[in-house]
């Protein structure tokens, strides 16, 4: 059963996540976009921007930072190029890669610009 615990916990997390953002302005992309690389949490996009969205949650913002590896970091770098092909221009589209935490009482806590690939 904790799968599924987990499993709700996560989008729940991204539904809270996702309403931040579009109250902000950002249009849905796509959810749970899967690549060869692996899965992007949310894909948005605004004034030509594209953004990736890893959403991570646990009990306190430390926890949930810390469960972002570099190996996941190296696989959501490789998944948004493939990505770029189907949202944007490739390698020329306006983008960023954001981290959005989630505490245990549902506060977020976005880390803009946070996987800079270079």
């Amino acid at each position: 059963m904790s799968g599924l615990k987990s499993y709700l916990a996560g989008k729940a997390a991204e539904d809270a996540v996702l309403a931040a953002y579009r109250a902000q302005g950002y249009r849905l992309l796509c959810r749970r976009w899967r690549g060869a690389g692996g899965e992007i949490d949310l894909v948005l996009s605004k004034a030509g921007e594209v953004v990736f969205v890893e959403v991570k949650s646990s009990r306190s913002f430390a926890q949930a930072v810390a469960h972002l590896t570099r190996h996941q970091i190296r696989r959501l770098l490789a998944s948004a190029e493939a990505a770029l092909g189907f949202f944007g221009a490739g390698s020329l589209t306006p983008m960023r890669f954001d981290v959005a935490l989630v505490d245990g009482m549902g506060r977020i806590d976005v880390i803009p610009n946070a996987l800079q690939a270079g």
